[in-house]
């Protein structure tokens, strides 16, 4: 049994039980016109170059169904004739054939229809255009050629794409009654992929349509996944869902399950012949009747029999677009839900996003538009992978609420922005031949522009007014800002005032707020950087001593973009930026007591003279020079790079990215090298070390070898220390360790020439044979249950008790599958 839902009855185009297969109608008059343009050339234009996916052609029908549902409303504004109000729709219906091979779509709308002549201008020439015909006698062409009208495309273009996936197609069409036309007949455009010409005939079934389009794709057999409705859902929530101010229907068939009425029937006609029967009987009134009710009986009457269900098969139209587009509604009547949804079920990213605004506005090229910017809830890891190598795939740009490409080419999002997710509807876009393919003109350059100076608003909005939640995004966002500072010129500035770092002094501070709190003379930003160190470890570098000790604020750079950044910026609010770890450290006070500084440092230079000459000869290899340190309070020395030199953390950053020793020839060799040993003269350490030298005679008869090489020993200790502490790696750390090893030893009192016992098993003789298959050791550990060929993560015991992990199914793209509630 069918049941027929009929709650569109009148709403819906009349679809008939059978197409317009005009094979079945050989005795009707049909008039035959070739095409103006090669049929050959038209479909290797279509297939070949206008339509990189077949999916398409639903896409450009639909839109097509749009316009001419659009036209009609349009026209009826100026005659009131052409339309009575009645539903404006579209709908979609799929045909199997009885046999299982094959069948056919229809795409309908009630709209403006067509006429044996417009029907044969329309759709017999490959780029004449209804639409265009239209927009240019109703509203006019602007300057610029753009127009306001709620129409997209051509016609005659969005129809050949029909033979992407059909091998004939037939277009039935009827213009609305009107003065001019008071009775109009329905007539068929028939054409096959192959032929050179097309047919237009009267409609041997008549005026079904009432007044609209219907247009009839017999599929190719490589084309019938498009009979399914699942297909068709998908391609339309793609595509379509939007596009249209109109309803689009779909038919859709489901199998319920529903009470037997006939069984019911049947039981009670049963009941009331045994009742007959019983009323037949002769009864003795005198006599009493004592009835025995079982209590599988007095159940029975107490709990009543479930009814018979049997399968039924509903038909019924279901919209696809329920819901109107939701940046084409009010900002104020959307809830942060339905943003949210929205989100998840159009980008298809199940994180919530952190943040989004919406708005409209005019490029000033005579483009108007509305969209949504949404800052993801994370980053995905591929984009850290090779963040400048990334594209943006999530800019979403709709021409009149149809999706037409996410592929920006040159116009993209620069790399730094790549990750965000924006839809952006234009309501009046050039297209080229195709709406996959977009014109160069000025909106698409334009719309880079916009969506970054948007994105940046967003921020800075959240940044201004919600601390809080700017933590949470910077938290996600923080080297995004980094990134973007240095690879976009134009708003350097603004987004490096989002940057924050921790210092010596708090968890977080920008570099505005940084100003805020240097002292009186300090004409520079301090900064230490060290890549992958904690915070609190690089607080107590030997850079960052005397700078912590006098209350001076260092920023504390623990990330790979952060020495770039500020090798980019150079400079902030015109105050430089001083990295620590280099020599030149100045405080900005000097010059208060410029005097006593240097008699000081005359007076320090004098004294350990000799250790200073002693320690060149001795580092020569290491470093260009050996000065008295003004940086350094506890620590007895440090290494450190001179203005044109590399800091450690400079040369880790070119070690990690597999830079090359001599990318730079000879500038390179001297920035490897160019460092200076900085000694502190209050250190006890050094002291004894400028006494030991002294006592060194200078008469090469008195010189005493041993003492001379200890004291060597104790320098090269010294001297890798300082390299260490200073973040550079020593140039042969099997001699500091050897040298390391005899200063324990010593101070141990055992024997620096004692040996240690090295005896070890020697390995077994050479065996070249190969193990045979059962004697090989498995690769996998053994599996506790069979192996059934399904992709599963096997987990140790061990691990099972700390770890769950579920699995979930994900279409082609590795996205899971989205249920549209709305569907």
């Amino acid at each position: 049994m069918r049941l027929l839902n009929t709650l569109l009855c009148l709403s819906l185009t009349v679809l008939t039980s059978r197409a317009t297969d005009d094979t079945e109608f050989a005795d009707v008059p049909k008039v035959k016109h070739d095409y103006q343009s090669d049929v050959a050339r038209l479909r290797k234009i279509v297939i070949d170059s206008l339509y990189s996916h077949t999916d398409i052609f639903l896409r450009e029908l639909v839109s097509n169904a749009n316009d001419a549902v659009e036209k009609l409303r349009l026209t009826a504004l100026t005659d009131e004739d052409l339309w009575n109000g009645d539903p404006l729709n579209i709908t979609i219906k799929a045909v199997k054939n009885e046999d299982g091979k094959g069948g056919h779509i229809i795409i309908s709308d009630t709209g403006i229809g067509m006429s044996p002549e417009e029907l044969t201008t329309n759709l017999g020439t490959l780029a004449k255009s209804g639409t265009s015909e239209f927009l240019a006698k109703a509203e006019g062409q602007t300057s610029d050629g753009t127009s306001s009208g709620n129409l997209i495309g051509a016609f005659g273009l969005g129809f050949y794409s029909s033979f992407l996936v059909a091998d004939r197609v037939t277009v039935a069409s009827i213009p609305p009654k009107s003065a001019k036309v008071p009775e109009p007949s329905q007539y068929v455009f028939s054409s096959s992929a192959d032929d050179a010409s097309f047919e237009i005939y009267p409609d041997p079934r008549g005026n079904t349509l009432g007044r609209g389009t219907e247009v009839t794709l017999f599929l190719k057999p490589e084309a019938v996944e498009y009979l399914e409705e699942e297909k068709i859902i998908e391609l339309v929530n793609k595509h379509s869902s939007f596009s249209s101010t109109f309803p689009i229907y779909l038919f859709t068939t489901r199998t319920d399950e529903v009470p037997d009425e006939d069984a019911v029937e049947e039981e009670e006609s049963s009941q009331t012949t045994s009742a007959s029967d019983a009323t037949e009987t002769p009864v003795d009134e005198d006599e009493a009747i004592i009835e025995e009710v079982t209590e599988a009986e007095e159940s029975e009457t107490k709990e009543p029999k479930p009814p018979k269900m049997k399968s039924v098969v509903v038909e019924e139209w279901t919209q696809l677009n329920v819901q109107p587009p939701i940046w084409a509604r009010d900002p104020k009547s959307v809830s942060d839900s339905e943003y949210t949804l929205f989100f998840t079920t159009f980008f298809k990213d199940f994180t919530k996003p952190l943040a989004w605004q919406h708005f409209s506005g005019d490029s000033g090229s005579g483009v108007s538009f509305k969209a949504i910017v949404y800052l993801p809830g994370k980053i995905p890891e591929e984009y850290w992978q090779q963040p400048l190598a990334s594209k943006s795939k999530d800019v979403k740009l709709m021409v009149k609420r149809t999706f037409i490409t996410s592929d920006l080419g040159d116009h993209g999002l620069p790399k730094w922005a790549s990750w965000v997710k924006v839809v952006i509807d234009a309501d009046d876009l050039p297209l080229n031949v195709s709406r996959e393919t977009l014109q160069s003109n000025r909106f698409l350059q334009q719309l880079k522009g916009i969506i970054i100076k948007r994105l940046i608003q967003l921020f800075t909005k959240i940044f201004e007014e919600d601390p809080e939640k700017f933590r949470e995004i910077e938290g996600v966002y923080g080297s995004i800002f980094k990134l973007g500072a240095v690879e976009d010129t134009k708003n350097r500035d603004k987004l490096a005032a989002l940057t924050r770092f921790t210092t010596t002094q708090r968890n977080e501070t920008t570099l505005d707020q940084y100003l805020e709190n240097k002292k009186k003379g300090q004409r520079q930003i301090f900064y230490l950087a060290e890549m992958g160190k904690k915070p609190e470890d690089l607080a107590q570098s030997v850079f960052v001593e005397k700078l912590h000790a006098r209350g001076y604020e260092v920023l504390l750079l623990t990330e790979p973009l952060d020495e770039i950044l500020f090798g980019n910026l150079r400079q902030w609010k015109n105050v430089p930026f001083q990295d620590v770890a280099k020599a030149g450290l100045k405080f900005g006070d000097e010059s208060e007591d410029a005097k006593d500084e240097k008699e000081e440092q005359k007076r320090l230079a004098e004294k350990f003279k000799p250790l200073l000459e002693w320690l060149k000869d001795e580092a020569k290899d290491i470093v260009r020079d050996v000065v008295i340190s003004n940086r350094l309070v506890k620590s007895p020395c440090a290494i450190v790079a001179e203005t044109g030199g590399y800091t450690a953390n400079v040369q880790k950053m070119m070690a990690a990215s597999n830079a090359k020793g001599n990318r730079g020839g000879i500038l390179h060799e001297f920035a490897m090298k160019a460092k200076v040993l900085e000694i502190n003269p209050r250190s006890p350490l050094i002291e004894g070390l400028l006494r030991r030298v002294k006592e060194l005679p200078s008469d090469e008869d008195e010189k005493d070898q041993e003492t001379e090489e200890e004291l060597q020993e104790v320098a090269s200790i010294l001297i890798d220390g300082a390299l260490v502490r200073s973040g550079f790696e020593v140039p042969d750390s099997n001699r500091f360790f050897t040298r390391v090893d005899r200063v324990l030893r010593r101070s141990l009192g055992v024997s620096e020439t004692a040996p240690t016992d090295e005896t070890v098993k020697p390995a077994p003789p050479v065996d070249p044979e190969l193990p045979l298959e059962e004697e090989q050791i498995p690769i996998m550990p053994p599996l506790d249950e069979e192996d059934d060929g399904k992709a599963k993560v096997i987990l140790s015991e061990e691990m099972k008790k700390h770890v769950s992990i579920e699995m979930e199914e994900i279409d082609d793209d590795e996205y899971p599958p989205v249920k549209h509630d709305e569907l």
